[in-house]
C-alpha cells in the first residue's frame, strides 16, 4: 500500500501554547487511528531560534521571514508530500499588515492538497483578515472548525461553500471518570471544595468577576478554594508585563481572600493539568465577550466530566446548552456565587449534570478525533473536494482575494 506524507503545519512543543499541544495530540491520534503506512511531517511556527525540535518536526518557518515560507514549500514539494494540514491562529503567520498574510507565499508554491483548521473566525474582520481567510480557504480542500457557530461565520460573513467546511470537535484525552476526594489527595487538597479556572492569562478571561463572587460563595461554602493555573500570555507579557496579574492579586487582598485564592503562575502541561481538573469540583470560565468560537480548556473540563459554569460565549454554549453545564451572564458575580452554591447543594443535579458532561466528552476524545480527521485525510486523495468557493457576501463584494500561484525561486530550509 503507497505511503502518504502528511505535513502540518502549526507550533510545536516545546512551544508553549494551545494549538501546539493540539497539534501533537491530533497527530498522535491519526497514527492509533490510520490502517494505512503514513509519515507526519512537522513544519514548526517559530518565534525563537533557540527551541530544539523532536520527530516530528522537519522545517521550521520563522514567523517574520517570507524567505522561510518559500523555501518550505520547496521542501515539501521535494519530499513528495501528498497533503499539508494547517493550524490556523491569526498571530501564528506574520505579515506586514498582522494578518498572516506570509502564509501565502506557502499555498502559493505547495503541490498538495491541504485542509486548514480554523482555531479562531473573526465575525468583524478588518479587509485583509478578510482576504486572507478567503485566499487560505479558497487554496484549501477542506476547511475544519470545531463548532457551529464557525461552520455559520465562514458561509455568511466570507462566503465560504458550506461544502467545503467539515467539523469535528477539539479532542481531550479519554480519562475515566473518579471521585474528586481521591483526585485530590495527591495534591493535598483534601477537604477543600475546589473551584479552577485555566490557561494563559488576560483581560478577557474575567478572573476578576469570579473573584468578586468568592465572599458570597464563602458565606455557604467555608472550605472553598479557587484556583487559578496559567501564566500570562506572552504578547501581554510583551507589552504590558504583569499588570494584570497584579491587580487579580490587588483584588485579592482587597476582598480578604488570600487563604481562599491560589495563583499558579505557570505554562501548565497537560499532565499536570488534567490532575487538576480530576480533583476540581468546579470548572469556571468568566469570559467577557462572546466572540470565542473555541476553547480547548473548556474541552478538557467537559472531557473529564466537570460541573462547568461559564458564560455564554459562543463554544460554552454549543457545549453546554443542553444541559451538560451552567451558563450564567457576563460579568455577574452573583449569578457565578448562585449557580455554585445551588449545585453544591443539591447533590442529584450535581452528579446529573457531571455524568451528561462525561457522556459528552466521550465523543469528543482523541481517539474520535483521530479518527475523523484520518477519514478526511484518506477521502481527499482523490481530490473529489476541490470545490471553489462561493460569491463573497454583497457588503464585501469590493474585496478581492490575494492572487495565488506566484512564482518563487529559493533554497530549502530544513530543520535540524
Amino acid at each position: 500500500m503507497e505511503e502518504r506524507k502528511i505535513a502540518f503545519v502549526s507550533t510545536f512543543p516545546p512551544g508553549r501554547c494551545g494549538i501546539a499541544n493540539f497539534t501533537r495530540d491530533l497527530i498522535n491520534s491519526v497514527s492509533e487511528s490510520s490502517h494505512q503506512k503514513w509519515t507526519p511531517i512537522g513544519v514548526a511556527l517559530t518565534n525563537s531560534e533557540n527551541l530544539t525540535y523532536n520527530h516530528p518536526v522537519r522545517f521550521l518557518i520563522r514567523r517574520d521571514k517570507p524567505q522561510d515560507y518559500r523555501r518550505t514549500a520547496d521542501a515539501l514539494n521535494a519530499h513528495g508530500v501528498d497533503l499539508v494540514c494547517i493550524q490556523h491562529e491569526f498571530g501564528l503567520f506574520g505579515g506586514p499588515h498582522n494578518a498572516g498574510e506570509y502564509l501565502s507565499m506557502l499555498l502559493s508554491r505547495l503541490d498538495a492538497k491541504i485542509i486548514t483548521t480554523f482555531h479562531t473566525v473573526l465575525s468583524k474582520p478588518s479587509n485583509m483578515h478578510y482576504q486572507m481567510v478567503r485566499t487560505l480557504c479558497r487554496n484549501s480542500e477542506k476547511i475544519v472548525v470545531m463548532c457551529k457557530r464557525a461552520a455559520e461565520m465562514l458561509r455568511n460573513i466570507y462566503g465560504i461553500n458550506p461544502v467545503k467546511i467539515e467539523k469535528i470537535p477539539h479532542g481531550v484525552a479519554d480519562v475515566s471518570l473518579v471521585p474528586t476526594e481521591i483526585a485530590k489527595r495527591p495534591l493535598g487538597l483534601e477537604g477543600r471544595t475546589t473551584i479552577l479556572t485555566s490557561g494563559l492569562m488576560g483581560p478577557g478571561k474575567g478572573i476578576e468577576t469570579m473573584l468578586m463572587a468568592m465572599p458570597e460563595i464563602l458565606k455557604h461554602i467555608p472550605n472553598v478554594l479557587y484556583i487559578v493555573m496559567g501564566a500570562t500570555h506572552p504578547n501581554l507579557l510583551r507589552t504590558q508585563g504583569e499588570n494584570y496579574r497584579r491587580q487579580l492579586e490587588s483584588l485579592v487582598r482587597e476582598l480578604s481572600l488570600e487563604r481562599y485564592v491560589i495563583f499558579h503562575n505557570e505554562f501548565v502541561e497537560q499532565q499536570k493539568l488534567y490532575q487538576y481538573l480530576k480533583a476540581a469540583d468546579f470548572y469556571v470560565t468568566p469570559y467577557l465577550s462572546e466572540q470565542q468560537i473555541t476553547s480547548g480548556s473548556l474541552t478538557y473540563a467537559i472531557g473529564t466530566g466537570r460541573i462547568v459554569i461559564s458564560t455564554p460565549y459562543w463554544h460554552a454554549k454549543e457545549l453546554l446548552g443542553d444541559g451538560s453545564g451552567r451558563l450564567v451572564p457576563f460579568e455577574n458575580p452573583k449569578a457565578l456565587a448562585d449557580s455554585i452554591i445551588e449545585l453544591s447543594k443539591d447533590k442529584n443535579a450535581y452528579r446529573q449534570i457531571r455524568e451528561k458532561a462525561y457522556l459528552k466528552g466521550r465523543k469528543m476524545t482523541w481517539p474520535v478525533v483521530g479518527k475523523a480527521y484520518w477519514e478526511l485525510f484518506i477521502a481527499l486523495k482523490g481530490g473529489e473536494y476541490n470545490l471553489e468557493l462561493l460569491p463573497p457576501p454583497a457588503k464585501n463584494e469590493k474585496l478581492k482575494t490575494l492572487k495565488m500561484r506566484t512564482p518563487y525561486h529559493s533554497n530549502v530550509s530544513v530543520a535540524s
